[in-house]
């Protein structure tokens, strides 16, 4: 039978759950695809700290299902900066350079999280680079408009 060459193939839950992320928006499928290759999926307890405010940037994060807050200690006392939830992604500014991050992640019920670590990055940047300027204008757009959102309400803090 000749039409069942063209039907269109099917996609695993996990490639349509990436493909609604900003993330990888611009991505054709077959680039989404390498990139699911290079992610890594890691379960969190509630109340289990993913990174701590301080610890070298090697990964940026994806909230598959869950709730993470994003903390930071002013004055002595913990404060919640923002509530992260499915579809969201945090640590982001770790993929482009390797400072310490500014803040702690703690997941706030249990979680699954899709982690991007900057070698894994790195790499795709020597073997597929139109793959990783895509995402990278996508983590530009994110940071610019949080510095829009930062001038517009200063005392908002936007640390990821």
């Amino acid at each position: 039978m000749v039409l069942g060459l063209f039907r269109p193939k099917s996609v695993s839950p996990r490639l349509e759950r990436l493909r609604s992320l900003f993330l990888f928006v611009d991505l054709t499928p077959a680039e989404l695809a390498i990139v699911d290759g290079l992610l890594h999926e890691r379960d969190y307890l509630a109340d289990e700290v993913i990174f701590d405010e301080g610890e070298d940037g090697q990964a940026i994060y994806i909230v598959l299902e869950g709730k993470v807050a994003i903390r930071r200690v002013e004055d002595g006392v913990p404060t919640v900066l923002a509530e992260m939830d499915g579809g969201a992604v945090f640590g982001d500014v770790a993929l482009l350079d390797n400072a310490p991050r500014s803040a702690q992640a703690r997941a706030t019920s249990n979680c699954q999280l899709a982690v991007f670590f900057r070698e894994d990055f790195m790499g795709l940047l020597d073997t597929h680079a139109r793959i990783a300027s895509k995402i990278s204008m996508q983590i530009a757009r994110t940071l610019a408009n949080r510095l829009r959102a930062a001038r517009l309400a200063p005392q908002t803090h936007q640390y990821l």
